[in-house]
């Protein structure tokens, strides 16, 4: 018979606890860790389209703006981009920036920019650009995928005469 097994833990802070101020260093230390590519909200889109058949191209180099999920063959271009560091709700996102503004407000504002340099480059060579933002991946993971689909699946058809 197998062994019972306890039941979770939770602990929270008391109400009436101040937060802890990070050092500069766990700051860091935090922030390296961040990752640039195979990121949640990636992987579960990714084990998604693969789930329905499709096949990509991941984090491709050889396209504009390193696409997440690639369709090379059917020029569909797929991101997906955290709400931090790709600027969602940008204008009332920027007033919550307590620490260091004068580095971040400019570099997500870059981000932000770079984004739409990105998306109308490779529409002007003929992409079809998806991008989905990281809290949408979370909570609608099949329609974000359904989306994907449809344009993969539409080119396909296109392509064969068949519709």
């Amino acid at each position: 018979m197998a062994a019972a097994r306890a039941p979770a833990i939770r602990l929270y802070a008391p109400q009436d606890s101040c937060p802890v101020k990070k050092t500069p260093e766990q700051i860091h230390y935090n922030m390296s860790r961040i990752r640039g590519k195979d990121t949640g909200i990636e992987l579960a889109l990714r084990r998604e389209l693969w789930s329905r058949g499709l096949r990509y191209r991941k984090n491709c180099r050889g396209i504009q703006g390193t696409p997440d999920i690639a369709f090379p063959g059917a020029k569909i271009a797929v991101f997906c981009d955290s709400e931090f560091w790709h600027g969602r709700d940008w204008e009332e996102r920027k007033e919550t920036i307590k620490s260091n503004r004068d580095y971040w407000i400019p570099k997500i504002e870059r981000n932000i920019e770079r984004d739409a340099e990105v998306d109308e480059a490779l529409r002007r060579e003929g992409w079809v650009v998806i991008r989905f933002w990281g809290e949408d991946i979370d909570r609608r993971l099949s329609w974000c995928a359904d989306i994907v689909e449809t344009n993969v699946r539409g080119f396909v058809a296109d392509r064969s005469g068949r519709r």
